[in-house]
């Protein structure tokens, strides 16, 4: 460079960006289920915050935090929320036109369906059989494109914790079906040898979509994600990630 104050001014805005402190910036999330999130600390939401680690993205450093559901969308409501959220849908807060919060593109996608005992299978085809049976949901969830079909089927609904613990109690006898999230139920049908045992039938309704939430105050870090999550589906290397949940 022919000008030596240009250079300088270079230099010095090279030393200043590598001294600038690292921003660490928490990442809510409310699953609590494989394989979004493992007992052990592993699963896709642990990996992708890894992913977004790696790439260095500008002073920014990112951190997954567990947060229940309703408190994480009460945190939302009164603006008190110190970071961003990982894997929510606009319709689940009332953002469908996206003017409330910061949204990316859906990274990821998935369906809801329909599991009952292999020895008594529930189907949504069969609208006489779904009468009274008691239908396992998790507490405090919306679930698009088939709420309606949940109130027409008169279906008997049961709140619990988590698709797990539901799960556990249709195994136990104690449920019907269980409305629950495709990719957890085949993860915990295959990871629990349930396969045989269980039978699954996936709904008819759009897909769900994973999408990272920010208010705006998180303009800055999530200006920062949001163009490597667009790029995600197509990065053969997260894709390799991917499959070892599959």
């Amino acid at each position: 460079m022919k000008n030596p104050v240009a250079a300088l001014a270079v230099l010095c805005a090279l030393l200043l960006a590598n001294s600038a402190p690292a921003q660490e910036v928490t990442v809510y999330t409310s699953a609590s289920f494989a394989p979004l999130m493992l007992a052990d600390g592993r699963g896709m939401y642990p990996d992708l915050i890894d992913y977004l680690n790696e790439r260095k993205l500008g002073t920014f450093t990112f951190r997954l935090r567990y947060m229940p559901r309703k408190r994480l969308q009460v945190k939302l409501e009164d603006g008190s929320i110190d970071g961003m959220v990982i894997g929510m849908m606009p319709e689940w807060f009332d953002d469908v036109e996206q003017k409330k919060y910061l949204w990316s593109v859906p990274f990821a996608t998935d369906r809801y369906a329909l599991v009952s005992l292999a020895t008594k299978p529930v189907s949504p085809d069969a609208p006489a059989g779904l009468v009274g049976a008691s239908v396992g949901i998790t507490l405090g969830y919306h679930y698009p494109g088939i709420d309606a079909w949940l109130d027409s089927s008169r279906m008997l609904r049961s709140e619990g914790p988590s698709d797990e613990k539901n799960l556990e109690k249709l195994l136990l006898g104690r449920l019907d079906c269980v409305v629950v999230a495709e990719s957890m139920a085949r993860y915990f049908m295959r990871a629990n040898g349930m396969t045989a045992r269980l039978h699954l039938v996936t709904l008819a309704s759009a897909p769900t979509e994973r999408r990272m939430l920010a208010p705006r105050s998180q303009a800055a870090a999530f200006d920062k994600v949001a163009p490597v999550l667009k790029k995600l589906k197509n990065d053969p290397a997260w894709q390799r990630i991917v499959a070892t949940y599959e």
